[in-house]
Order: structure tokens, then C-alpha cells, then sequence
């Protein structure tokens, strides 16, 4: 039987086992999943985009000014 699949809890860098039985994965624990949940929230984090992205994205939401 082969190990299990191990990786770093991207709150605070413990050893978590991935498996299906481990609920919380990537997480080790609720409490390490609830605080990378807030820093979504207060945009700690955010997914890099160009400045004009958004605009591009919903530009077809509204009539042109022109």
C-alpha cells in the first residue's frame, strides 16, 4: 500500500494528510480553514488581474457613452 499524499496547510504550514476522510483539506483544521476564509473577505488576497481586466469583463453590462 502506498503513503498517503501529504501537504503543507497553506495557513500555517503543518503536514496534512489528503485524504478523503480528512474534511478540512488543504486545511489541518477548521480554525486554519475559517482564517484563510477572512483574509479572502478583507481581500488579504487577491487573484492578480490587469487594471483594465475588470473593465473588459463587464463592458457588455452597459450602453456605450458614445
Amino acid at each position: 500500500m502506498s503513503q498517503p499524499t501529504t501537504v503543507e496547510c497553506p495557513t500555517c504550514g503543518a503536514p496534512v494528510e489528503w485524504s478523503p476522510e480528512n474534511k478540512f483539506r488543504p486545511f489541518c483544521s477548521d480554525r486554519c480553514k475559517l482564517i484563510d476564509l477572512g483574509a479572502w473577505a478583507s481581500e488579504e488576497h487577491k487573484i492578480p488581474v490587469s487594471p483594465d481586466a475588470e473593465d473588459e469583463m463587464f463592458s457588455e453590462d452597459f450602453a456605450s457613452r458614445h
